[in-house]
């Protein structure tokens, strides 16, 4: 006798009907379609403004954005604006208020970056310095002072993430473009507020490095980005340069945009003034696998977006919760894209629109609240909360944009990288 079941079924046809289901279950879902991935789309998709930032007296482009990572700041989060006009804007998380305001007068500031540690916040200088102002305090002189050498422009800056050491990197200059360290340790046998280099990579970089990015956990590890269209992996705890190139990407064009993916962080993403996107993975560089994850030269042209069209890319970052990396791009008229990345390509999760009026130019996800900080042209800073909205809207219009912002935020260009190419 054959065993059956109450439905008469027996023990081969209930294996068939559940092998049927699950057939079924994996078919009517998308290919890169995954639990964690779901989740996601309902995270940000359920994103709605909380606050927008008080108005200032004088309007500029949010390039980039930072927020306070100490366990006593939960109560106060501070937030670093890095504006058009060159300067660095303190504000307070809870209502979105500028607090204070640091210059790097005569020369631009670019870029910024809080400490690990505590409430400091640096930016490098095209003035051949890096600054670093405590946050907390009103005093306009930053509280320490890291000096490049003669005819060094710094363009670019990160700090590692045991707050040890700062790496910047040049604006090409006679045929050098350089890498410069400094300890960054504060101690009380050099309290002085001026600090020298321990030295400089000037081999690994023919053009601008437009990007400067340290490992999120290992404080040697660091990669840079240049309009030369290298990216280099650099493990800074060997003698020498040469010893502590790590190994060499070409994105093939001018690079914008640097980040550290994956578990472990052993993966590297990079996005390219021209709207190319690269992703490697570290994990094969010893293997015969190919370290190329996905390569697109123009994502704009490739990208299947549900809602309208996708003009420019801004960042990436990674949601280390679900382990998975999101490209983050936008429109001319101040819609945000969320793409999701997979080996097989860039797939659209969701969009978020009523909150700019212009150009999306920076963004700051903090993982531990879930909330995401939004910065553009229109001069506005957006705090985004899941399934919060605000209580009245003050949408402001479009900022014109006048010549001194343009030279500013100028994208750089990559004739060099062509020039090579014909050669």
């Amino acid at each position: 006798m054959l065993e059956t079941d109450s439905l008469g079924n027996t023990v081969a046809e209930k294996n068939i009907i559940v092998l049927s289901c699950l057939l079924v279950e994996v078919f009517l879902l998308p290919l890169d379609a995954t639990p964690d991935m779901e989740k996601i789309e309902e995270q940000f998709a359920n994103l709605n403004i909380v606050k927008r930032s008080s108005r200032t007296k004088e309007p500029t482009y949010l390039l980039g954005i930072d927020t306070s990572k100490t366990i006593k700041a939960e109560k106060g989060s501070l937030i670093g604006v890095l504006c058009s006009n060159g300067s660095i804007r303190i504000y307070d998380k809870e209502r979105l208020n500028v607090l204070r305001e640091f210059s790097g007068r005569p020369g631009f500031l670019n870029g910024v970056k809080f400490a690990n540690s505590c409430d400091r916040v640096y930016s490098s200088c095209t003035d051949g310095t890096v600054k670093c102002w405590d946050a907390r305090l009103a005093s306009e002189k930053p509280v320490q002072l890291f000096k490049g050498y003669p005819s060094n422009i710094f363009i670019s800056f990160d700090i590692s993430c045991n707050d040890h050491v700062i790496c910047a990197g040049t604006e090409k200059v006679d045929d050098d473009a350089l890498l410069i360290f400094w300890d960054a340790r504060m101690n009380s046998q050099n309290l002085s507020i001026t600090r020298d280099p321990l030295g400089a990579y000037s081999e690994s970089h023919s053009d601008d490095i437009t990007q400067v990015c340290f490992h999120p956990s290992n404080p040697n590890m660091v990669v840079s980005g240049s309009t030369d269209g290298l990216v280099n992996v650099f493990d800074i705890s060997a003698d020498n340069e040469e010893d502590a190139l790590v190994t060499t990407f070409n994105s093939v064009s001018s690079v914008s945009y640097i980040g550290w993916s994956g578990k472990d962080y052993k993966q590297i993403y990079c996005m390219t003034h021209d709207e190319g996107f690269c992703w490697w993975d570290l994990n094969y560089l010893d293997t015969d696998k190919p370290v190329t994850c996905l390569n697109i030269q123009n994502v704009r042209e490739v990208i299947d977006m549900k809602e309208g069209i996708l003009d420019y890319l801004i960042g990436g970052l990674y949601h280390e919760k679900m382990d998975q990396l999101l490209v983050v791009g936008g429109t001319n008229t101040g819609r945000i894209h969320l793409m999701s990345c997979t080996t097989s390509g860039l797939n659209h999760v969701t969009s978020l629109q009523g909150g700019h009026a212009a150009m999306v130019r920076s963004f700051c996800w903090n993982m531990q609240d879930d909330s995401l900080l939004t910065g553009g042209e229109d001069a506005q800073l957006l705090l985004w909360k899941s399934e919060a909205r605000e209580k009245t809207s003050t949408k402001k219009d479009s900022m014109k944009i006048a010549s001194s912002v343009y030279h500013r935020v100028r994208v750089h260009s990559n004739d060099s990288y062509k020039r090579k190419k014909k050669q």
